[in-house]
């Protein structure tokens, strides 16, 4: 499951941790099989037995084969084959979607779990991966993710020429996302139907959104950097525009 075509193919991918494996469960997602250093700890037993007598199939492995396969310098104790969990971009038909996250080429494992962290905790109603973004099952994005993933809408979709145009017509207004140049967050109204579109961590937005795009906005910086990494933004601006969500009752005591 290392491999990205090897995971298409499947159609699963590798969660490593009981925490992780919790969330899934939680989710009620396709466990396929949990792999279990038989040296596991409690935290590690208690999340099995939940997990076998929700009907998954358990292999106890021993010790340091887990080390050899896992994809961290310090592998966890567990590790679990788990069926895809992306949703088409139609989901949003029926989402009722009010703020819609988009990656476009978005590369960073790391950063792209953060994105779904970010997007999953300010109450976002999907993430979207446009291709050429970071393939959303890498192992490092579902660890960035902490279990993130099993709890907001992903979809893996095609090009923001694609993409862009379909949220369009559901109704949402697109907002880019630059490092300067835009109009101020927190001077734009992000109460509405809309959709953060976030670029790379080095270019920016590609080419390919261009026409395609509302409105640009931007995150002033006071000090001498130039911008956040696309993880540290998704966070500002998804907290932002669940805080102007909020009821007016809430925003005068806040």
């Amino acid at each position: 499951m290392g491999r990205r075509s090897t995971r298409l193919a499947e159609g699963c991918f590798v969660v490593e941790g009981t925490k992780v494996l919790a969330e899934a469960l939680d989710s009620r997602a396709r466990v396929e099989s949990i792999y279990v250093d038989r040296a596991a700890g409690r935290e590690e037993e208690a999340v099995v037995a939940r997990a076998a007598g929700a009907g998954c199939r358990v292999f106890d492995l021993a010790p340091g084969v887990l080390e050899r396969v896992a994809g961290t310098v310090s592998p966890q104790a567990i590790l679990a084959v788990v069926g895809a969990v992306d949703v088409p971009l139609s989901a949003l038909r029926s989402a009722g979607a009010d703020l819609v996250v988009v990656c476009a080429d978005v590369r960073d494992p790391g950063n792209a779990g953060t994105v779904l962290r970010s997007a999953e905790a300010s109450g976002a109603a999907m993430v979207v991966f446009c291709e050429g973004s970071v393939d959303v099952y890498n192992p490092k994005t579902v660890r960035a993710s902490a279990g993130a993933l099993f709890h907001v809408p992903v979809a893996c979709a095609g090009g923001p020429a694609e993409v862009l145009p379909a949220l369009a017509e559901r109704g949402l207004r697109r907002l880019g996302t630059v490092a300067r140049g835009g109009a101020s967050y927190t001077d734009t109204d992000l109460r509405g139907p809309i959709a953060l579109v976030l670029g790379n961590e080095a270019a920016g937005l590609p080419d390919s959104v261009g026409g395609h795009l509302d409105d640009l906005i931007t995150i002033p910086m006071a000090g001498r950097s130039e911008s956040l990494n696309v993880g540290m933004a998704a966070a500002v601006l998804c907290f932002e525009a669940a805080r102007q969500r909020r009821p007016t009752t809430a925003l005068s005591r806040a």
